[in-house]
């Protein structure tokens, strides 16, 4: 499977974050093709700010393959990671992340800070961005476009 593949599934686990009223972000851990680590935006429903799609998928990967430690893997997510899932992407020693949409708000990937080149850290992660791109963000403002009109109406 392609780049376009894996983030096709993680734009899946995004509709699951929607579906249960959380924003829709998807993420999934990838281990010689297979899919070792999946997750989705959960913080409402598990009262848990640090459950972002991207720890969430590497807790994931984590306790299948017995490590916190994840070298070679690739991380796919639909959204740019923020600050702390950056850091811990690089604690996990994440190979490769690939995202789809940027988050010009809190984006640790380029579009507001860039912490994976941050030359002073120990751990570089390569970052390929852009991937079903339109799709990602389309999913994102499907969301607060519909969570504003709620909110108007109310």
């Amino acid at each position: 499977m392609d780049d376009n593949g894996y983030m096709a599934l993680a734009l899946d686990l995004a509709r699951e974050a929607g579906a249960a009223g959380e924003v829709p972000v998807g993420a999934l851990v990838v281990s010689d093709g297979e899919i070792v680590g999946r997750g989705f935006n959960q913080p409402i429903g598990r009262h848990d700010p640090t459950a972002h799609a991207e720890i969430m998928a590497l807790r994931d990967a984590s306790s299948r393959l017995g490590n916190y430690r994840l070298p070679g893997c690739t991380l796919y997510v639909t959204l740019e990671p923020c600050a702390m899932c950056a850091g811990a992407i690089m604690h996990a020693r994440i190979e490769r992340v690939v995202f789809g949409a940027r988050d010009p708000k809190t984006g640790a990937a380029g579009s507001v800070i860039d912490l994976f080149a941050e030359s002073r850290l120990n751990h570089h992660t390569v970052i390929a961005d852009g991937v079903l791109a339109e799709e990602c963000g389309q999913l994102l403002s499907s969301f607060f476009a519909a969570r504003r009109g709620r909110t108007l109406v109310a």
